[in-house]
């Protein structure tokens, strides 16, 4: 089992060296009540299920050939459920090559050590090496394993996410973060000031500084999505009940509620509040026209196996 996790400083691009490498450092938070749960059987030949639809994954097919170069891996059936939407901007593809990792490494018996297996989840998804662990999580060079920067007892904080379209997401994140690399005249300006943006949140973080952490997730989200929108051609996820929902919270936090916002690829926005105003920031964003539901989570734990 996994759960994904939201990047507060945002990666969005790759390097283009081999091992599917961050262009950029990032900082997140692990989700928990979002879970992927993945069971894995020796089978004559691979097949996946994800959410009990049988699936052809080109991303999952590369990453078992990878692991396979080096470690004797059979064929396996792979049956995956996500209890929150799939490929909608919620992170599904951390929690899930997070979840097909640890439950590999399991079955095969390669008793690999959390940081290895990060490494190894960040080359089917790089956000994926963040899901292993817990809490405030880092990724970055030299070595791009995750580690936790501090567990999720460190800092409680709320999570209330904004639901406004449950659909899969027209441009992948793959996709558009190549097509941002390659087209989007805001791209080296972003690569350059994200190592800046990573130090200030963990300052920010190791204080317990909820002002300065509100003020540098919501930048980078900002940030990135403004890259995003320069891409030729545009890559523009927001739904206008994504706007309305910002918004909201920009509403509520001038009315003193400890309360940001930060949005992904994708439509779904996450608002992150001190304990004790999640009522009230959940009763805002639900009233917010478009918005179809809400969803609640606290700090996660990291991927681990939930039976054998």
């Amino acid at each position: 089992m996994a759960h994904p996790n939201i990047a507060l400083v945002k990666y969005w691009g790759k390097q283009t060296a081999r091992g599917n490498l961050p262009a950029t450092p990032s900082v997140s938070v692990t989700l928990s009540a979002l879970e992927t749960t993945t069971r894995v059987e020796t089978a004559a030949a691979d097949r996946l299920l994800i959410n009990d639809v049988e699936a052809v994954d080109p991303k999952i097919a590369q990453f078992l050939d990878l692991l396979r170069r080096t470690y004797p891996i059979p064929p396996l059936h792979i049956d995956t459920h996500n209890n929150f939407p799939t490929g909608a901007g919620l992170a599904s593809s951390a929690s899930g090559f997070a979840a097909l990792t640890t439950a590999i490494n399991a079955h095969s018996g390669l008793q690999l050590d959390t940081a290895t297996l990060s490494g190894w989840a960040r080359c089917g998804s790089a956000s994926a090496a963040r899901s292993m662990f817990a809490g405030f999580v880092s990724l970055q060079a030299p070595h791009w394993q995750a580690h936790t920067i501090a567990d999720d007892q460190f800092w409680p904080l709320d999570i209330v996410v904004a639901i406004t379209d449950e659909s899969v997401k027209s441009v992948s994140s793959s996709v558009g973060m190549e097509n941002s690399r390659l087209t989007s005249p805001f791209y080296p300006a972003w690569v350059e000031t994200c190592a800046d943006d990573h130090a200030y949140a963990l300052t920010a973080i190791r204080a317990r500084d909820f002002e300065q952490l509100s003020a540098i997730a919501e930048h980078s989200c900002l940030k990135m999505h403004a890259m995003m929108l320069a891409t030729q051609p545009a890559l523009a996820y927001w739904k206008p009940a994504t706007v309305a929902a910002m918004q909201s919270v920009r509403a509520l936090r001038a009315e003193g509620v400890p309360v940001f916002f930060t949005i992904d690829a994708g439509p779904q926005l996450k608002a992150i509040c001190l304990p004790g105003h999640a009522d009230t920031v959940e009763a805002a964003l639900s009233t917010v026209n478009g918005v179809t539901r809400t969803l609640r989570c606290g700090l996660g734990t990291g991927a681990r196996v939930v039976s054998t």
